[in-house]
């Protein structure tokens, strides 16, 4: 691990990612999370979701634990064409511990720069990530 790094990520949860990031949307959305393991300081994977609702994906986050979530959204333009934008969400709900909510925080930017998502969002409310509320931050404005 180099000392700019809080955490490594397992090469698992990294080929995870690959195959993720090239994995062909047909419908839905996808989510695949990713936790720290904390005794090893190591970002793994949590679970992975096919055609899952954002309300579903939210109550499947832990209420009082971080999470990383990189998000296939399938968005929905105005017209009518359908695109599956990737995006990072940062689940860090108002109970997380200040320790667990600083090693997520610290470790973040990396994850990020090695998932190569740019969409990057972070959720403290689970009634914040809604359908209404994603198109509206990835949909261009007029």
């Amino acid at each position: 691990m180099s000392g700019t790094q809080t955490c490594e990520i397992d090469p698992a949860a990294l080929e995870k990612l690959r195959q993720f990031r090239f994995k062909k949307a047909s419908k839905g959305n996808a989510a695949v999370v990713f936790k720290i393991d904390r005794q090893k300081l190591l970002i793994e994977e949590d679970e992975e979701h096919d055609d899952i609702t954002l309300e579903d994906l939210v109550e499947e986050l832990p209420e009082n634990t971080p999470r990383y979530v990189i998000l296939s959204y399938e968005l929905k333009h105005p017209d009518g064409r359908n695109s599956f934008p990737l995006v990072f969400i940062y689940w860090s709900p108002s109970t997380v511990k200040a320790e667990m909510h600083m090693l997520y925080a610290s470790a973040k930017s990396y994850l990020q720069v090695k998932a190569d998502v740019h969409k990057t969002f972070d959720i403290r409310d689970a009634d914040q990530l809604t359908d209404e509320w994603l198109a509206s931050k990835l949909l261009p404005s007029n």
